[in-house]
C-alpha cells in the first residue's frame, strides 16, 4: 500500500456533526441523574436497593445523535439485592412498578429485561440486576469506577480522571481492570419474556473498552462511532446487527495502534469481510454468551455484502492522493456529514502516513 492521506481535520469535523450535541448530552445527564436521584430516595427501594450504575453506548462513548424525531437512550443499572430464588424474573420487575407509577405516570412501559421510561428528549433503560459478588462489595476503588459517570473518552484526559479520582491515574485504573476480581464480576438480570435469570456483564464491557481505546491511542471509541454511523445511515433499510452486537464485532475487528481513525475504519471493514459471510460466534467481554446469536444468518450475510463494499470505497478514499477526491468518496461512504475539501487544495495539503498499512491476522484484533 502507498502512502495516503490521513484527512484528519476532515474527520475531526464528521466526528463532531454525528456526536451528540452539548444540549443532547445535557438532557441525558440531567435524566439519569434524576433517575438515579429518585430511586436512591425512595423509602419503598431501600431495602433491596445496593447501587446504580451507567452501561450501555452512552457510558462506552460509542453513542452516536439520534436520527431525526427520536431521542437518544441511556441504560441505568439497579444493583439489588434480590434474592432470584424468591423472584420470578416478571415479578423481579414489578418490584419497581410502584416507584414508576410515582415518579413517571404515563412515561414508561414493560420490556423483556427492564423498564423503558420516555422523558422529554432521552429515553431510559432502567434495568434491575441481582445482587454483585462479594469482590465487588470489597473493591472500593473499583466501586468508584463502576458507580461514576465517567466514559470512556474521559479516561483519555488526565484532568478528569483527576477530578474523578483524585491521586489515582489511568495507570491505576489500569491496574484494577486487571485484576481478577474485575474480570470475574457479573450480574444476574431478569428476562421476563424467556422466564429465566440470565448471567450479564456490563462492567466488563467497560473496562475491555477502556483498555481497547488505550491501546488504540483514544481513536477506537471513534472507529465505533463512524461505523455505527454508516450502517445506520447508509442502509436504514436493514436493522442487524445493530448496538452493542455490531459494537463487538467492531471491537474484534480494529487493530491495536491504528494512526488514525480512518485507518481504523479501513482496516475494521476489510478484516471484517475477510471473516466471511457465516455469521460469527463473538463471545461477550467475561461471559460464554454469544453477543451474535439474535442476528440471524440472513441479516449477517446481507450485513456482510455490505461491508464488502463498503471496505472497497474505504481504501479507494484512503488511497487518494487529493484531498477532493477523498473528501468526495469518504462522503460516499459516510453521508452528507462528512465535510467535502474545496476544489482547490492538493494533495500537498494531506498529512502523508508513514510507512504502509498491513491487515494484522485475527489473534491480533482483540
Amino acid at each position: 500500500m502507498t502512502s495516503t492521506p490521513h484527512m484528519n481535520s476532515y474527520f475531526d469535523d464528521f466526528l463532531k456533526n454525528i456526536r451528540l450535541s452539548k444540549s443532547q448530552k445535557a438532557t441525558l445527564v440531567e435524566a439519569h441523574t434524576r433517575l438515579r436521584d429518585e430511586l436512591e430516595a425512595d423509602a419503598s427501594l431501600q431495602d433491596m436497593l445496593i447501587n446504580t450504575f451507567l452501561q450501555g453506548s452512552y457510558r462506552r462513548s460509542t453513542i452516536i445523535k439520534p436520527a431525526a424525531g427520536q431521542s437518544s437512550d441511556v441504560d441505568v443499572v439497579v444493583v439489588t439485592n434480590i434474592d432470584e430464588e424468591d423472584y420470578t424474573p416478571a415479578e423481579a420487575l414489578d418490584l419497581f412498578k410502584g416507584f414508576l407509577d410515582k415518579n413517571y405516570p404515563g412515561q414508561y412501559e414493560r420490556q423483556g429485561r427492564s423498564w423503558g421510561i420516555h422523558v422529554d428528549g432521552a429515553d431510559i433503560d432502567l434495568v434491575p440486576t441481582s445482587a454483585p459478588s462479594e469482590a465487588l462489595s470489597k473493591s472500593e476503588a473499583l466501586k468508584d469506577m463502576v458507580f461514576s459517570t465517567l466514559d470512556v473518552e474521559s479516561f483519555a484526559d488526565s484532568s478528569e480522571l483527576s477530578k474523578a479520582y483524585g491521586s489515582r491515574t489511568a495507570v491505576n485504573i489500569r491496574d484494577i481492570l486487571e485484576k481478577d476480581d474485575w474480570k470475574d464480576e457479573a450480574l444476574r438480570i431478569p428476562d421476563r419474556e424467556a422466564d429465566v435469570w440470565e448471567w450479564t456483564d456490563p462492567l466488563s464491557q467497560i473496562g475491555w473498552t477502556i483498555d481497547k481505546n488505550a491501546r488504540c491511542s483514544g481513536r477506537y471509541v471513534n472507529v465505533v462511532k463512524a461505523l455505527k454511523w454508516w450502517w445506520r445511515t447508509q442502509h436504514p433499510d436493514k436493522k442487524y446487527p445493530k448496538g452493542y452486537p455490531l459494537e463487538h464485532l467492531i471491537g474484534d475487528c480494529c487493530p491495536d495502534g491504528i494512526e488514525s481513525v480512518a485507518e481504523g475504519v479501513v482496516l475494521t471493514l476489510e478484516n471484517i469481510a475477510k471473516m466471511g459471510p457465516s455469521k460469527p460466534i463473538l463471545l461477550d467481554r467475561g461471559l460464554p454468551n454469544d453477543v451474535m446469536a439474535r442476528v440471524s444468518q440472513d441479516d449477517y450475510s446481507t450485513f456482510h455484502e455490505c461491508v464488502i463494499e463498503a471496505s472497497c470505497l474505504a481504501r479507494e478514499a484512503f488511497a487518494a492522493e487529493d484531498a477532493r477526491v477523498a473528501s468526495e468518496k469518504w462522503q460516499e461512504l459516510f453521508g452528507a456529514e462528512f465535510p467535502l475539501a474545496p476544489k482547490s487544495e492538493s494533495k500537498a495539503a494531506f498529512t502523508a502516513r508513514a510507512g504502509a498499512a498491513t491487515i494484522l491476522s485475527e489473534a491480533n484484533f482483540a
